[in-house]
């Protein structure tokens, strides 16, 4: 009776430590997802008034949350009956993560004029006005993280799909864990730093080390958010030509003596170019028809 409790004990350690070393290489595998992330919920997460900063940051976890409540069972539901669905998701999200990332590179070389970028701080605005833009920038919030976070899923289930279906939803949601807390952990950090340094500014009196760190953090809080965006676009295209490479047959040996992070990257960018360009051909055909 005790050999037999302490041989589960040893069978329960065993999957736990095989469940830490795949959760390591998978969440590796997310990584560039989980930079986008980043940099997307950063950029979301700023430009509210000091006080509203993380009230906004928390209804945005909470929602992120909540699509991976929804997300995780029916991504374990697929592996388990339709196996195959898990590879033409992952597919069809690296089409969207690639038009996304060409999209950006797009708005970079011919910016326009976005008009849901209203300032929340503007003092023209009245208390409700602010609150109601609040609310639309929280929800298109979520709905990023709702897309990012099924291609998080989908990545990290298409590396575990051979396993049984509790070491998948071990492995899986301990992810999808771990992507929620650490990406909105640090952008919480990165969004108050310059709070923090005009409080360093204060206690230094305007002068010394801590004036000078102070300084710095608020001068570098949009040029951190501006880095987090292109290391994001970039992310964002290497993880879309590694889905296309590894899970498309005839891609596996384009480029194959090319080294591998740049073939994803041309792979990506190509797809993402003509996603765009499908995308915005259909966009004026819409406009003509309603025209």
């Amino acid at each position: 009776m005790a050999s037999g409790f302490f041989a589960l004990l040893d069978d329960i350690a065993a999957l736990m430590d095989d469940v830490a070393a795949m959760s390591k290489i998978t969440t590796k595998k997310t990584a560039g997802i989980l930079g986008d992330d980043l940099a997307v919920n950063a950029e979301k997460a700023s430009g509210f008034v000091s006080s509203r900063e993380l009230p906004v940051l928390w209804a945005i976890t909470k929602g992120s949350f909540l699509n991976k409540l929804i997300i995780l069972p029916i991504a374990f539901l697929l592996s388990a009956f339709l196996p195959w669905a898990v590879t033409v998701i992952l597919i069809l999200g690296g089409v969207y993560l690639a038009f996304e990332g060409a999209e950006k590179i797009y708005e970079f070389f011919v910016p326009h004029k976005d008009e849901s970028d209203q300032a929340l701080k503007s003092e023209e605005l009245s208390e409700s006005e602010i609150l109601e833009l609040e609310k639309k920038k929280i929800k298109s919030a979520i709905i990023t993280d709702f897309i990012l976070s099924v291609e998080i899923v989908i990545i990290a289930l298409g590396t575990v799909i051979g396993q049984t279906i509790l070491f998948q939803i071990l492995v899986v949601s301990i992810v999808a864990i771990i992507a929620t807390v650490g990406v909105y952990g640090i952008v919480a950090l990165i969004v108050r730093m310059d709070d923090f340094g005009s409080r360093l500014v204060k206690l230094g009196n305007g002068k010394g080390f801590l004036n000078f760190i102070g300084n710095l953090l608020v001068q570098a809080l949009p040029k951190v958010i501006k880095a987090l965006s292109v290391i994001g676009t970039i992310a964002l295209i290497l993880v879309a030509g590694g889905i296309f490479v590894h899970n498309i047959e005839f891609l596996h040996h384009v480029l194959e003596s090319w080294p591998g992070i740049l073939r994803d990257f041309i792979v990506g960018l190509i797809v993402g170019f003509l996603s765009l360009l499908v995308f915005k051909l259909i966009m004026k055909i819409i406009a003509m028809i309603r025209g």
